[in-house]
Parts: structure tokens; sequence; C-alpha cells
């Protein structure tokens, strides 16, 4: 299928790996101009020239970090007028919500709610001027399946969520549509990560808990990055101007709920 966005704009966050690299290897084959952004400049440059090379389509590269003012100036800065927005932060870390204080709370909302807000502040209204625009959440499971240990993900998460439902309703009207992807298990870096966290609260194996994780989906294995990435592009595609304010489940099925 042609996505009908050969020859747009896309600034992706966490776009030198995992989903975000996914995501801009997506949209990068089917013609759009991508500027991934990360923390870390090498990984950066590697995944900018790999996914280039790969493609065949511009693939810009920028050290920012969504979480503070200077990291999304920056980003904008190389991406200015964005028709295609991705946001995508590293979760917070797994835990016992006794030993977050205010500061670890706050921290938090920082990253994964008001960066993303500050983001679509940014970019909104350019993008109902130019009337097309597509803004992509990457969130997680977690607001609609809370997992005990995730707790700062739980709350933080689901004030994004909230504030998008709003939003997403004023802006449809324009060609602009705001969307949330919830995750489950995926075989990525963070997932890894995740399960690192684990490890040290619980003292179990990690091999263990990785395959534990992978046979309690209903698949019976993880997620894979590219299978996200294909219904992120869809999501950011000409077609889909009448979806947003969703939040959408790709799980493999392992939220237990019919609705």
């Amino acid at each position: 299928m042609d996505l009908g966005i050969r020859g747009r704009h896309a600034l992706v966050f966490g776009g030198s790996r995992g989903l975000g690299r996914a995501t801009a290897l997506a949209l990068g084959h089917d013609g759009v101009e991508v500027t991934i952004a990360a923390r870390n400049p090498q990984t950066l440059a590697l995944a900018a020239r790999e996914l280039s090379e790969e493609t065949g389509a511009r693939v810009a590269a920028v050290v920012a970090d969504i979480t503070t003012e200077a990291g999304r100036a920056a980003a904008l800065g190389a991406c200015p007028r964005p028709d295609i927005l991705v946001n995508n932060a590293d979760g917070p870390a797994p835990g016992d919500f006794r030993d977050w204080d205010r500061d670890t709370w706050v921290r938090t909302l920082d990253s994964v709610m008001l960066a993303p807000i500050m983001m679509m502040r940014a970019v909104v209204d350019g993008m109902i001027e130019r009337r097309f625009g597509r803004i992509v959440n990457i969130s997680s499971r977690t607001v609609k399946s809370p997992q005990p240990e995730l707790g700062l993900s739980n709350g933080a998460r689901s004030g994004l969520i909230g504030f998008v439902a709003g939003l997403a309703r004023q802006t449809v009207r324009h060609n602009v549509t705001i969307n949330n992807i919830l995750p489950g298990v995926f075989d990525t870096d963070a997932q890894r990560n995740h399960i690192r966290g684990i490890v040290q609260m619980t003292g179990r194996s990690y091999e263990e808990l990785w395959e534990e994780r992978a046979r309690a989906t209903p698949a019976g294995r993880y997620g894979e990055a590219g299978e996200f990435g294909a219904y992120c592009a869809f999501l950011c595609s000409a077609h889909a101007g009448y979806i947003t304010g969703q939040n959408l489940l790709i799980d493999a099925g392992a939220y237990p709920g019919t609705y």
C-alpha cells in the first residue's frame, strides 16, 4: 500500500533504536524525509547512515533530549515544520512506589507526559495551517493494563492519554490526527532494561524472566520492532485521517478485556 506521504517531513524521537528506529525505517521506505532525534551521538549517527542506506530516503540526525527545553528546541531547529511527529522516550524504571519521592515523580512527568505535550504545542498550529498532521505518542499498555512494578508509568502516562483525548477532537477537522500506541512486550533494548530492573527487585534470573514474559502473551513470543513500525507508519499515512484520539494496543491480545 502506498501510504500517500512521500515527500512529507517526519520528526521521530528515540529514532536511533528500538520502536522509534523501526518507525523511522517504515516511514523512510515510503519516501518520507525523516529526522531522528536521540541523546547518544554515536548511536544516532550510525542509525541515520544505516536508515538512509536501507531506504534511500533522506535521514537527518539531531542530538536532542525530548525531556529538556533545549533538546526540544534543537529537534525543531533540525526539523522546523514536521508533518509527522512521533513522541517517544525511555520509560521509567520498575520499582516500589514507597521508594519514589516527589522529585522522582516530577522527573517522570517531565519525561513521559509534559515533554510530548510541549512538542505537540510547538507543532500543532503549523500542521493545522498546512491542513495535514499526524502525531503519534508511543506510550505503553500500562495505561490499560497496569503493571504492579510500573507505578510511575501507570500514573504519568495516563496523564498524557487524558490530555490527548481532548486535543485530538479539536484538531481532526483540520486533517491533524493525534493517537497513542500502547505497545506490549517487544524484543527491544528497552524491554531488556525493564527485565534487568525486575531481576534487581526479585533476585530471579534474567533468562527465566525473559522466557516467562514471552510465554505469557497469547502469541507466545515478543513483538518484533518492524511490526510496530509498520503499524505506526500507517497511522501517519494519508489514509488514517479518520482515526484520532485513540489508544491503540499492539500486544498480541495480552490485554484481557473485551473493550
